[in-house]
C-alpha cells in the first residue's frame, strides 16, 4: 500500500512551502473525520482534570495493517499545472474512488508566498496546490501515478 500525493510545479512552490503543502495532503485523509464534531467527544482526565478530545476512528484491515502498522510509504509526483492535477481528480473518480473520503484537493489560503486563483463567497482567497489520496493498494496507486512523473 501507498499514499499517493501529487503537487503542482507551476507554482514554484519553495521547498519549505512544498512541504508544508504535501503535509496537507498526507494528514488530509487521517484528519477529515475530526473535523467532524460528531466523531469527537469531549473528555475530562480523571487522573489530571484537563479537558480534551477523545475520537474513535474506524480503518480498514488493509490499511491498518499494512500501511499504518508497516513504513507508511507514500509517492509525492508532479503535475505540470491546475489542469494536469485535475486529471488525476478525472482517474480517481473512473477508478470509481470518491473526493472527500479516497482523496482530498489541498488548497492554501495565500497567506504567504502563493497568489489567489479563486476567492470563495466569504472572500476568501485560495489556490489548488495539490491532491492526497488514502493509502491504496500499490496497483490501484500506479494506475494514476503511472501518468505522472516523480516530483523533482
Amino acid at each position: 500500500m501507498r499514499q499517493l500525493i501529487i503537487a503542482r510545479k507551476d507554482l514554484q512552490m519553495s521547498p519549505g512551502k512544498l512541504a508544508a503543502q504535501c503535509c496537507h495532503a498526507a494528514m488530509a485523509f487521517l484528519t477529515n473525520h475530526l473535523r467532524d464534531e460528531s466523531n469527537v467527544i469531549k473528555t475530562i482526565s480523571l487522573t489530571t482534570g484537563a479537558e480534551g478530545y477523545t475520537a474513535k476512528t474506524y480503518f480498514s484491515k488493509e490499511v491498518y495493517e499494512e500501511w499504518i502498522r508497516g513504513v507508511f510509504t507514500k509517492t509525492i509526483c508532479e503535475a505540470r499545472n491546475r489542469n494536469q492535477l485535475m486529471k488525476a481528480v478525472e482517474m480517481a473518480k473512473e477508478l470509481g474512488l470518491e473526493e472527500g473520503k479516497d482523496f482530498f484537493l489541498i488548497k492554501d489560503c495565500c497567506l504567504t508566498e502563493l497568489n489567489p486563483e479563486e476567492v470563495d463567497e466569504n472572500g476568501v482567497g485560495r489556490t489548488l496546490t495539490c491532491i492526497g489520496f488514502r493509502p491504496l493498494p500499490d496497483e490501484l496507486a500506479h494506475q494514476i501515478s503511472r501518468k505522472y512523473q516523480l516530483y523533482r
